[in-house]
């Protein structure tokens, strides 16, 4: 039984896999026969569906293609037709994913004068009486609305921790990979505060390239503050001296001053 099953489905693939006049005829009818161009393919749908595709000559439409599914219930029933659209191939222009307005600003868009709230369920902020681990404290500061509205979330560290570590002052840079030491052993590394400052601190070095901004321990340069460059000794020179007794004197050449 099993046997004549597969043999029924192999039929039946072969039959809606023949059927390009079928299909061809469909796409004609819905687009226009001057705009469907040459068979293109097939796609296995299911046991019982396959598409046809036909390349679409819309103006426009470049790599586009004209999609036909058909379908029939066994092998001796007539072949019908599902649907027909015309969609994108695997080489056609298409228009990119839709993204929220809110969510295309990048960092460095913002200029002066430019305001961009967060939203109103931001995951990186918390309410700030959250982020106090004293009950005390926090109730207080709670009741007299003293501090801070928000502070960043443990979700919001991390995530600028993480884009840190990726950056340009991070452990993995060109920069930081050539450095004779990392930062963390630097004098002029200034560690921040809370949970970040057993990574991140701040570069005080003005002749750092990372001067005033926030950096890895792992990070380094070239401006550590225990660099020490070991200095070859000159050579001295001697003095160039002339010796006036050695020089070959030969008469001026030319006319000769009248004499007066």
């Amino acid at each position: 039984m099993t046997l004549l099953l597969t043999l029924d489905d192999g039929a039946i693939r072969q039959k809606l896999v023949d059927a390009v006049e079928r299909a061809r005829e469909a796409a004609v009818e819905d687009a226009g026969e001057e705009n469907v161009g040459a068979h293109a393919g097939v796609e296995y749908e299911d046991a019982v569906s396959v598409t046809h595709l036909f390349e679409a000559r819309l103006p426009g439409y470049r790599g586009w293609c004209w999609s036909v599914t058909v379908a029939t219930a066994d092998v001796d029933a007539p072949v019908t037709v599902s649907e027909v659209v015309l969609r994108p191939g695997r080489d056609a222009l298409v228009a990119p994913a839709w993204v929220p307005w809110e969510r295309r600003v990048r960092p460095g868009d913002l200029g002066v004068g430019d305001l961009f709230p967060p939203e109103r369920d931001d995951v990186r902020l918390v309410p700030a009486y959250l982020d106090s681990d004293d009950p005390v404290v926090t109730q207080t500061s709670h009741e007299l609305g003293l501090g801070r509205l928000h502070v960043m979330s443990r979700y919001g560290r991390e995530q600028a921790a993480a884009r840190w570590h990726r950056g340009e002052f991070g452990p993995r840079s060109d920069m930081a990979r050539s450095a004779p030491a990392t930062c963390g052993t630097c004098g002029f590394y200034l560690e921040l505060g809370g949970s970040l400052r057993a990574a991140f601190g701040v570069c005080g070095n003005e002749f750092a390239p990372a001067d005033g901004h926030v950096v890895h321990a792992e990070y380094g340069c070239g401006a550590h503050s225990e660099v020490e460059v070991e200095v070859t000794p000159s050579v001295p020179v001697a003095e160039l001296v002339y010796d006036d007794s050695l020089l070959d004197m030969e008469p001026a050449t030319g006319e000769q001053p009248a004499e007066s």
